[in-house]
């Protein structure tokens, strides 16, 4: 393990030393730096999309010029739009693009390039602009928006990413309008969605549009590029868990065809990344376990995960298009075991775990007259995850599913008023089926359970700036019948942004909403106990419809590269479930509902030099539970509740060389202790009173690496090297009691990830 860390810093420090001529060239500069400069030079703003001018070089403008002489020269030498918009705002887009944009981004480079801020609250992420994030070498989604204030996995699985208190579940994940019920591989810990097509990426902590419903925590929505360019694109890549390829194909001047597969290869090669998570994953899993009765000879396990993803692009007129979307994610474990009995009789088990997703998704788009558009789009989810246990200890097969049907149609409208305001609504229909299923022999027992919620609802907002442009306000509100619960909820929804000052603006977001479908635990072993949660959808008995509020105000200052930040929120969420919270104390086997509470302060400072960029964030926060009789009805801290959480980074881009530094750092998370006195006429655990302990502090450094450079005229190529867990801290991230076959009391540590290096090389064409 030295050698190799000794290998990765020597290959930091040799990209670093070989590079460092490059910062006495003078080059011609990124039009995003032209832009801040004309910014400052003439007290403007320019609105644009990151992509638009992504990778768009020119030399400095002459200072004498007048803004006018600047735009014009902008506009010849970059062939795009620069339209005043008021004496201050300028837009920016493409010569073939026509549509207005009210939303304007506040915040470049939040966190790092590629990383935005609207004045809606909004993030946003451009994939293809995406810099660097320490211990990241590939932009993957899930994994940079942990890196957001307020945003964290208490467990490291981007299958459990907690916004602000809640539990994965409440976050509507979306990709291409695709309610996506999977979102990792590898059992949570890499992203399932392939980041070489993506083009736009939003998410919403508060404040979230009406157009989005049925997630009380968050709003992610994945897009791949909406763009025709007729130009070829390829590209291949490898790291040492996967090999992975993206093409952009233009079948005519209107149509166009995006392909992106990617497949790992633990199933035939291992590597040191692969049996790091393997471990992070197996190692407290019932698949790891021991018995007193077989002795263990051997074990083969194959692991391997795929995803593919398709998009159809046609362009029918210059007012129309159509867009077809096909996702498919894969995740396959066979575990064949080998035992010895009491007999010297050799046995042979096998078990299997399967997680599949399918989706589908077809769009259509029309501008009309008097600047009225359109859109319809139908879509279909599938997810199931289903397994095959055999326990020969007992005798016992064990077969588990769980598959979710998500059928889905949307028509939205819209109407630009004037280049100030814009009014938008829409309908949604959508069915969502349920289904559990569940065989065991020996004893025989079969449950089978298929629930359906069809959802009917109507959406509207309008959006609208004041004359200077210094007001920014968008109202709306979202009107939900669920058909099988009977109830109607409307769901107001605001976001307001005031510029106090050329370098202050004020924020201020609210939002209400509500969930028909969460996750549960029946029991903590079901699927091995490495995907225990299930899919459940809100019923007229135990599972009742869960509701949020959500208010926060905040306070941002932009100047010479210098962003500071503070958000305050408060966030309440009622009708939870006991289930939904994975409790291992005296409440795992109670099924109660309740509500969680969290009040908390987001504070974030950036610093953008020459050639460095460093960033600090820090989250204080109060998360308590109150459940109706469960602890007597008293409040007592959320399962996933961190006190503090804080991440600092310091990043370094010269030329086509970028390093990345970071340290994470958060409080324990709650847990039970047993009482030191135990009845021993009971055959349970004796609890404290819940979640009044804490874990030890968790720390982890994580270090990054990439470099860019051309292979030939057409071929570009990068190469980068990541650590994460650099110094090898132990991290405990889960702490529960067992008991043994003598009733002794066994404490269970589930542990972080280790050090775990990474590599990767791709070239694109």
């Amino acid at each position: 393990m030295n050698k190799l860390l000794q290998r990765v810093v020597l290959l930091f420090l040799i990209l670093f030393l070989s590079h460092l001529g490059y910062s006495q060239k003078e080059k011609p500069q990124q039009l995003v730096q032209i832009l801040e400069v004309l910014e400052k030079r003439y007290d403007i703003k320019f609105s644009f999309e990151t992509k638009t001018i992504l990778n768009i070089e020119l030399s400095p403008l002459n200072p004498e010029f007048s803004l006018a002489e600047a735009l014009d020269k902008l506009r010849a030498t970059t062939a795009l739009n620069f339209e005043v918009l008021s004496r201050r705002f300028i837009a920016i887009s493409p010569n073939n693009e026509t549509i207005h944009r009210l939303e304007e981004v506040v915040v470049n480079n939040f966190l790092s390039k590629g990383i935005s801020k609207t004045n809606n609250g909004t993030i946003t992420i451009d994939a293809n602009a995406f810099d660097i994030l320490p211990g990241l070498i590939e932009p993957d989604v899930l994994q940079i928006v942990q890196n957001l204030p307020g945003i964290v996995s208490v467990d490291e699985r981007i299958s459990n990413i907690n916004v602000r208190g809640g539990t994965n579940d409440q976050n509507l994940i979306l990709f291409e309008g695709i309610r996506m019920y999977q979102s990792g591989h590898f059992f949570g810990l890499i992203s399932a969605f392939n980041p070489y097509l993506s083009g736009d990426i939003r998410i919403s902590k508060n404040g979230t549009s009406a157009l989005y419903g049925n997630g009380v925590s968050s709003t992610i929505n994945i897009k791949n590029s909406d763009d025709i360019d007729n130009k070829l694109k390829l590209g291949l890549g490898a790291n040492l868990l996967n090999v992975d390829g993206f093409a952009k194909v233009p079948l005519s001047e209107k149509t166009e065809l995006q392909l992106s597969a990617r497949r790992s290869f633990t199933d035939v090669l291992v590597s040191k990344t692969y049996d790091a998570y393997f471990d992070r994953i197996f190692n407290d899993s019932e698949l790891n376990a021991t018995n007193d009765v077989n002795t263990l000879l051997a074990l083969d396990e194959r692991f391997l995960f795929y995803d593919l993803n398709a998009k159809f692009l046609y362009d029918i007129d210059d007012s129309s298009k159509l867009r077809i979307n096909l996702l498919n994610i894969y995740n396959n474990l066979d575990y064949n075991q080998t035992f010895v009995n009491s007999n010297n009789d050799f046995q042979e088990t096998r078990s299997a775990l399967n997680q599949i997703s399918y989706g589908v998704s077809a769009s259509y788009s029309k501008v009309f007259k008097n600047k009225v558009s359109a859109k319809a789009q139908l879509y279909y989810s599938n997810y199931n995850l289903d397994a095959q246990n055999n326990d020969i200890t007992n005798n016992q097969l064990l077969k588990q599913e769980n598959r979710v049907d998500d059928y889905g149609l949307r028509l939205d409208i819209k109407k630009t008023i004037d280049n100030n305001t814009e009014v938008r609504g829409g309908y949604q229909f959508n069915e969502v089926g349920v289904t559990n299923f569940e065989d065991v022999s020996n004893p025989n027992f079969t449950r089978f359970v298929k629930e359906i919620i069809r959802t009917h609802a109507f959406f509207g907002e309008t959006e609208r700036y004041s004359k200077s442009r210094n007001t920014y306000i968008r109202l709306g509100a979202r009107i939900s019948y669920f058909e099988k619960l009977k109830e109607l909820i409307l769901e107001p929804r605001f976001a307001f942004n005031q510029k106090l000052s050329d370098q202050l603006r004020l924020e201020i977001l609210g939002e209400l909403k509500s969930q028909s479908i969460s996750q549960v635990i029946d029991l903590q072993q079901d699927f091995f106990g490495i995907e225990k949660r299930r899919w459940q959808l809100s019923n007229l008995d135990d599972v009742p419809l869960v509701k949020s509020q959500q208010i926060s105000l905040g306070l941002s200052y932009n100047q010479n590269n210098l962003l500071v930040s503070l958000e305050g929120y408060y966030k309440n969420v009622e009708g939870i479930t006991a289930q939904s919270q994975g409790f291992q104390n005296q409440f795992q086997f109670i099924n109660d509902i309740g509500a969680y509470t969290i009040t908390g302060l987001d504070f974030l400072i950036n610093k953008r030099f020459d050639n460095f960029s460093t960033w600090l964030s820090y989250t204080l926060s109060n998360n308590d539970y109150k459940f109706d009789t469960i602890n007597e009805g008293n409040t007592f801290p959320n399962t996933v509740d961190l006190t503090h959480v804080a991440n600092a980074s310091l990043t370094y881009s010269l030329k086509n060389l970028k390093l990345g530094i970071g340290l994470n750092w958060h409080s324990g998370r709650a847990y039970t202790k047993p009482l030191d006195m135990q009845n021993t006429n009971n055959s349970v655990i004796e609890y404290h009173n819940p979640n009044s302990s804490r874990l030890p502090d968790y720390f982890r450094v994580d270090l990054s690496a990439i470099y860019k450079f051309q292979l030939s005229r057409v071929i570009k190529a990068e190469l980068g090297a990541s650590v994460w867990n650099m110094f090898n801290n132990d991290n405990i991230i889960n702490r529960y009691y067992t008991l043994d076959t003598e009733s002794n009391i066994i404490e269970i540590d589930n542990q972080s990830l280790r050090f775990t290096p990474n590599l990767s090389f791709r070239v694109n064409f």
